[in-house]
């Protein structure tokens, strides 16, 4: 038996019925995506929805299994992993059921009488064969079949997934369950395919085959897809996000509340061992109001912590050490760093003088640390913010009641984050239609797109207008019979 990544899987693993399957080139799966995305485009949205629910059963029928090789390939924990497993099948079944309703196509029909006459519709189309590229840290959710691949099935599109090399085996034998239940359930062979390897991954993205491209990862990983898709001789859309600093502010009036604040961001920023684009990276405290005192006390009772691979805890540890090297203080840190891939949860201290433009203390350090800066004049936050990487997400911590300070911290982070939270923290997203997971360059590549919720299936289409269209050379959605029974609505806002 042997692991996806070419060594022998670990003595004692579980047989998952997928290691030995044959991996396949980049050239092959976008082949296949290809010839598949002419069926999946014109299915009806009530069929793919069947798709995707299938997928959902498949995924809870081998939870075993696959929770299994999941703690083994990542080390996140039982308790963690099966109940992201129950979210990434509720998941699928949460796009299936958005793509079924039918809003993301935006199907309009306007008729215009007179001198110029003309039958005007518009729909947003799926747009082509889509390259996932997966995230270590949520293996299910944002994984193999996460947010994008769903989403992206959900819009009518084929799929090719780059499996991501800190978890090879869990990453097939999705695939395998993934693949035998879309087959089960009448899809097209190619609607869903699976590639390995850093150079099949950068292959795959200069394919014509491929229409667009959705990244979850890290700064360096996401430029290097819109680099190599900007040497493409026709580009396409590239959706990665990649993560920053999220800040919180917290505000004056909520410093008699910092010892509960402190615990919650410790228990924030190490949450999942730091490996969280959600996490909150920065602290801004009123001066003198017990903050480090209470960080520190918080932080003394935490473990040290297992991160996903040897290339991650080595990175952290060197990031860490740059944070200090440009002008960071060890505040506290947590328990010992005992075992594989292992490390101890920090808190540094900074002043706010040195959190200028540039500094590697406003980018992104993977894992369990946490900044903390303490201003003295509540206008300092707003200097600090402007000098901060827009980013996915922002807190503001407020005084009981009325806060004068909200108001304006709420806007700041409005116009340099893609959400805002108030008396609470940043840290994971909900899969639903409010929801907005990106944020401005360079959180994400595309500040108007979202990866979580109703919103994310629009990455995967165009919109295209029909004048003077024959009924029957119009795609389904905009067709009079209404094959695909959409709630479709005419410029007076009428059902048509």
């Amino acid at each position: 038996m042997r692991s996806d990544c070419g060594q022998p899987a670990p003595a004692g693993s579980a047989t998952t019925g997928f290691d030995d399957l044959p991996g396949v080139s980049a050239a092959v799966a976008a082949s296949a995506a290809a010839t598949a995305f002419a069926g999946v485009s014109t299915t009806a949205p009530t069929q793919r929805r069947r798709w995707l629910e299938a997928v959902a059963e498949a995924l809870h029928s081998r939870a075993e299994l696959l929770v299994a090789l999941a703690e083994e390939e990542t080390g996140l924990g039982e308790v963690r992993l099966r109940q992201e497993l129950t979210d990434a099948a509720a998941n699928a079944r949460y796009y299936a059921a958005v793509g079924e309703g039918g809003g993301w196509l935006r199907a309009q029909a306007q008729r215009r009488t007179g001198g110029s006459a003309a039958d005007l519709r518009k729909a947003h189309l799926s747009i082509g064969p889509v390259a996932v590229f997966g995230a270590s840290n949520f293996p299910f959710k944002f994984g193999v079949f996460g947010h994008d691949t769903c989403a992206a099935v959900a819009a009518g599109c084929s799929v090719v997934v780059k499996a991501h090399p800190a978890h090879p085996r869990l990453s097939r034998a999705i695939a395998g369950t993934v693949t035998a239940a879309l087959d089960a359930a009448g899809a097209p062979a190619g609607t869903f395919g699976l590639i390995e390897g850093f150079t099949e991954g950068l292959a795959l993205v200069q394919l014509p085959e491929i229409a667009a491209v959705a990244f979850t990862g890290s700064q360096s990983g996401g430029m290097a897809l819109v680099d190599a898709v900007r040497a493409r001789p026709l580009p396409i859309p590239v959706f990665a996000e990649m993560g920053t600093v999220n800040p919180v502010v917290v505000t004056p009036g909520a410093a008699h509340s910092i010892e509960p604040i402190a615990a919650g961001f410790v228990e924030s920023f190490t949450r999942g061992g730091g490996q969280f684009c959600t996490k909150p990276g920065l602290l801004l405290v009123p001066r003198g109001c017990g903050a480090a005192a209470a960080i520190a006390a918080a932080l003394s009772s935490r473990d040290g912590v297992r991160l996903l691979t040897a290339g991650i805890s080595d990175a952290f540890r060197a990031g860490v050490g740059d944070l200090v090297a440009a002008g960071a203080e060890v505040l506290a840190t947590g328990g010992p760093a005992d075992g594989e891939h292992v490390v101890r949860p920090v808190a540094l201290s900074v002043s706010p003088d040195v959190l200028r433009q540039g500094s590697r203390l406003l980018q992104e350090c993977f894992g369990p640390v946490g900044l903390v800066a303490e201003y003295g004049h509540f206008a300092e936050v707003g200097e600090i913010l402007s000098r901060m990487q827009p980013a996915l997400a922002g807190s503001v911590f407020s005084a009981d009641g009325a806060d004068p300070d909200v108001s304006s911290v709420v806007a700041q982070l409005a116009g340099r984050t893609g959400r805002v939270v108030v008396n609470d923290w940043p840290t994971g997203v909900a899969c639903v239609d409010a929801m907005h997971h990106g944020g401005p360059w360079p959180a994400t590549s595309r500040p108007d797109a979202t990866s979580v919720g109703a919103d994310a299936l629009a990455r995967f289409t165009r919109p295209v207008a029909f004048q003077n269209v024959p009924d029957e050379a119009l795609p389904p959605a905009l067709q009079d019979a209404n094959p695909w029974r959409l709630v479709r609505y005419d410029q007076e806002g009428r059902p048509w």
